[in-house]
């Protein structure tokens, strides 16, 4: 990657959908990035083992980032099979090829920050990177310096972490996103009910394909 304005979007994927899409996309509007990279974990550390094999979960991530310029899936926790993915480690490995925290946008949604509290090497995980934070229904990013207090000082606007680009911080983007999740996507799939528009084309075809998490599978 010759950028040095690098997004990182991580999570389960089981499957990415429209709401992962558009966190992302807010993320690369309001900061400028130069590129996106999209990891799949390999066994999600806060959450029972995924319906979808880390093969599958890759693929469609791969399917969702096609024909988007700058975005990339990447293998760097599916590499791992069996091995439990922490965001610490993942961003160590970052550093380790050359990056620095500042030059690093860990993107999520306000609903999954909120559990910063439980994450392996909190507080410290939070010097590794910028962390980019977007609103998701009922979870606006604009009240997290209300939910999470002692964070609060370091909370920024796009604007102010565009100003200061030495130093990591908690960014906060209050942008639309679909109000869509991994799990209503699964539990239509498994009632025989469609889920175009919750999921990128290419992930439904997937999806379709190889019957994925389909009630008989």
């Amino acid at each position: 990657m010759s950028g040095r304005r690098l997004g990182i979007l991580g999570g389960t994927f089981d499957p990415i959908h429209c709401g992962h899409v558009e966190t992302a996309a807010a993320a690369v509007r309001v900061l400028d990035l130069s590129a996106v990279l999209v990891v799949p974990a390999s066994v999600p550390p806060h959450r029972s083992e995924p319906f979808a094999s880390a093969f599958h979960r890759f693929a469609m991530v791969a399917m969702a980032v096609a024909g988007r310029p700058g975005w990339l899936a990447s293998d760097i926790e599916v590499s791992v099979p069996q091995a439990r993915s922490f965001t610490v480690d993942t961003l160590r490995r970052f550093h380790d090829r050359g990056y620095r925290a500042a030059e690093l946008f860990f993107i999520l949604g306000a609903d999954a920050f909120v559990e910063i509290g439980t994450w392996r090497d909190y507080p410290g995980v939070l010097d590794l990177a910028n962390f980019a934070v977007v609103s998701r229904p009922g979870n606006a990013a604009g009240h997290l310096r209300g939910r999470l207090p002692a964070l609060a000082g370091r909370m920024v606007d796009a604007t102010a972490a565009l100003r200061a680009p030495d130093r990591p911080a908690i960014i906060v983007i209050d942008a639309p996103t679909p109000d869509v999740s991994s799990t209503a996507v699964r539990r239509r799939v498994a009632e025989g009910e469609t889920v175009a528009g919750m999921v990128p084309p290419g992930v439904l075809q997937h999806i379709e394909q190889h019957g994925l998490y389909r009630s008989d599978s």
